[in-house]
């Protein structure tokens, strides 16, 4: 008896990964060629293992009746490649679910169903706009930025890195710069290959030809010498964050445009992707991501008060060290970040909550926050002690929340886990924003403790390239809504 159930397992694990394995080159095709990203129920499939894509369709119990099988979205996955589309992000897993179980096929075949589903990119001619790149800056969000551009290198490709630009270094300072793209403590070695140009001062990664442009300040630069035009300037250094400062960009030629990876100052638009990025327009030159921290904790807020609304509240971001703290004990401008980071928990501050106004003014006032730094090199989170006008229970408001993570416009900023095991090094890679953990929900009446996840790394520069193809008026889609 054993035997048999052992024969029958591995067999059907073996179709899986055999079904897993013929997917995977679809997946990249669509990608590269058409600049569609496939997903199954909000998990990306994108450069995904063979064990990733399995894992992503098992997940699925989680959110249906029934799980979806590899042998029932391959012929979905198969008829993507096939259709004349526009870029767009398309989760499979959805819409094979509804044809197959929610009683929705209607009698189409499975090519006249996706037509129908997804008409607003169906048969329409690909857009070839592109917008040219700069890094301004190549720390921890510059790298990160770097491995998301080159990740979308293709025919296809909307956003070109084109340039990181750094401070003039030693000798073997392009050798260094490729070995850190190349290699992350936190986030693991780069999927790809990297190869350097010394003479020309040129990383090649995965197709992108990269310009490593050394200068001192932005006055340095005329762009246009290396083939960059109408540039998007991403701005990761930290040294600026009012309009005088980044302004220095626009000087520069063959610059357009300049978005800092860090909340900015005056009347520069701070922008939470999915959130108030509508507020973007063409004229805008500079723009501003926010915080990592005010990505995480908006896109929640906002679906709560929509819902419930929100009387006031207390958000506390337990928060992994950053670069500008000390390894061991020394001397510090900021009051306890001098102490050593690997080990103390430091209290420090945090304007992520007063910021959450800029991008959702109606919550103006009504948020307080403060920061504890933790000895963790990545992911961080936010508690949330909010007091709501309507009152509710645990279930339906995880509920409600498990339903924005799936079919809400916020889909892609707001992730949710049910598990009663994950710890923080199991979000590190997350592309959320943030991730409600519904297991800590607390709800007593209009009162609700609710606790999100965030890589304040990966996360935050995943919102950074949202901002980027608004930017630049690259609309991507994700279909179906719900």
């Amino acid at each position: 008896m054993t035997s048999i159930l052992e024969e029958q397992y591995q067999s059907s694990w073996q179709e899986r990964q055999t079904l897993a394995e013929n997917m995977q080159p679809i997946i990249g095709q669509l990608f590269r060629n058409k600049g569609i990203e496939i997903a199954i129920h909000g998990r990306p499939l994108v450069n995904a293992s063979a064990i990733d894509i399995i894992k992503a369709h098992k997940s699925v119990a989680l959110h249906e009746e029934t799980k979806l099988r590899l042998r029932e979205s391959y012929p979905f996955i198969e008829a993507l490649s096939k259709l004349p589309l526009a870029p767009a992000r398309i989760d499979v897993g959805k819409l094979a679910y509804r044809y197959l179980f929610k009683g929705e096929a209607n009698g189409l075949t499975i090519e006249d169903f996706l037509n129908k589903e997804l008409n607003t990119i169906a048969n329409k001619a690909q857009e070839s706009s592109s917008q040219d790149v700069v890094l301004y800056g190549f720390g921890r969000i510059g790298r990160l930025l770097a491995r998301l551009l080159i990740e979308r290198t293709g025919p296809s490709s909307a956003l070109n890195l084109k340039a990181i630009v750094i401070r003039p270094g030693k000798a073997d300072d392009l050798e260094k710069r490729a070995s850190l793209l190349r290699r992350d403590s936190v986030h693991g070695a780069f999927n790809g290959s990297i190869t350097i140009d010394k003479e020309n001062n040129v990383i090649k990664a995965n197709g992108a030809f990269i310009q490593v442009i050394y200068a001192k300040s932005p006055s340095e630069i005329d762009y246009t010498e290396y083939g960059i035009n109408n540039a998007l300037v991403v701005d990761n250094t930290g040294i600026w964050s009012d309009e005088e400062g980044l302004g220095q960009h626009l000087k520069s030629k063959g610059v357009s445009k300049v978005l800092l990876t860090a909340p900015a100052k005056g009347d520069i638009k701070n922008v939470v992707y999915g959130v108030n990025h509508k507020m973007i327009k063409p004229e805008d030159t500079i723009v501003s991501a926010a915080s990592c921290t005010t990505n995480a904790i908006t896109p929640v807020l906002k679906a709560l008060n929509d819902k419930f609304g929100i009387k006031n509240g207390h958000v506390e971001t337990v928060h992994s060290y950053t670069n500008d703290q000390n390894l061991i004990d020394n001397y510090h401008p900021a009051p306890r970040r001098g102490r050593s980071a690997p080990l103390n928990m430091v209290i420090s501050t945090t304007g992520a909550a007063k910021a959450v106004a800029k991008a959702l003014p109606e919550l103006a006032g009504l948020l307080t926050g403060n920061a504890i730094r933790v000895p963790t090199p990545n992911v961080s989170m936010a508690i949330m002690n909010l007091n709501l006008k309507e009152s509710t229970t645990k279930s339906d408001l995880n509920d409600y929340l498990r339903q924005i993570s799936l079919n809400s416009d916020l889909q892609n900023q707001v992730d949710y886990t049910a598990s009663t095991e994950i710890v923080s090094t199991d979000l590190v890679g997350s592309r959320y924003a943030g991730v409600v953990d519904s297991q800590a929900t607390i709800v007593d009446g209009d009162r609700a403790v609710l606790y999100v996840w965030y890589d304040n790394e990966f996360g935050y520069s995943c919102q950074v390239v949202r901002v980027m193809l608004e930017m630049a008026g690259i609309e991507i889609p994700t279909l179906p809504l719900v």
